[in-house]
């Protein structure tokens, strides 16, 4: 090989290893760092966002008023844009209760199907905030958990949720520091009564 023939062979072996190295300072500008926080952050953020996608299409059932908004990736924080009030961008504090029981509603729906695999999360437990919606988003909060295939246990005192579920684990209290547990169904009771201490 002439010399001519090596310094051109080599110019071009420099110009590769240089488009590599703008790629990978590319992605080190990115998310690099010394201790792995920036990727942390970054992957954070796109699974938020995807989850974002899912609870607001879950939160349009429940009410067209309010979507969801990631802030920026950095922070990872939600927004609620209101529609009724001109899409201003709320606070998760500004909530009222009902508001915030739609929303955690909206994401834990979000939550159980992310990337669609229906085994990720099969069962939910949703302990009270039944008792601060009114009679209509009470209704649409019943359908939303209705038929989605998955088991939602809901821990309740609200008389008009009671009414809808099917199968229910009553904890009577009997006096003395003890109280009894039944399961029933619309059949009657289905388990003895266990009686248990408070």
């Amino acid at each position: 090989m002439t010399h001519a023939a090596w310094l051109q062979s080599l110019s071009a072996e420099i110009e590769t290893a240089q488009a590599e190295l703008a790629i990978w300072q590319a992605v080190d500008d990115a998310i690099g760092s010394a201790n792995g926080d920036r990727f942390r952050r970054f992957v954070q953020g796109i699974t938020l966002d995807h989850m974002v996608q899912l609870a607001n299409d879950h939160l349009n059932a429940l009410s067209p008023r309010y979507r969801l908004a990631p802030g920026k990736v950095s922070d990872l924080a939600l927004y609620i844009i209101d529609r009724d009030m001109d899409d201003e961008a709320r606070g998760t504090r500004s909530l009222s209760g009902g508001e915030r029981f739609l929303v955690s509603l909206a994401l834990a729906l979000a939550l159980s199907g992310l990337e669609g695999r229906s085994s990720f999360v099969d069962t939910l437990f949703i302990d009270e905030g039944f008792g601060s919606l009114d009679a209509d988003t009470l209704e649409l909060a019943v359908d939303a958990l209705q038929g989605r295939g998955r088991k939602v246990g809901v821990i309740t005192h609200v008389a008009a949720m009671i009414e809808r579920i099917a199968v229910q684990v009553r904890v009577e209290k009997c006096g003395a520091g003890r109280s009894e547990i039944r399961v029933s169904t619309g059949m009657g009771t289905v388990w003895p009564a266990v009686e248990a201490v408070q």
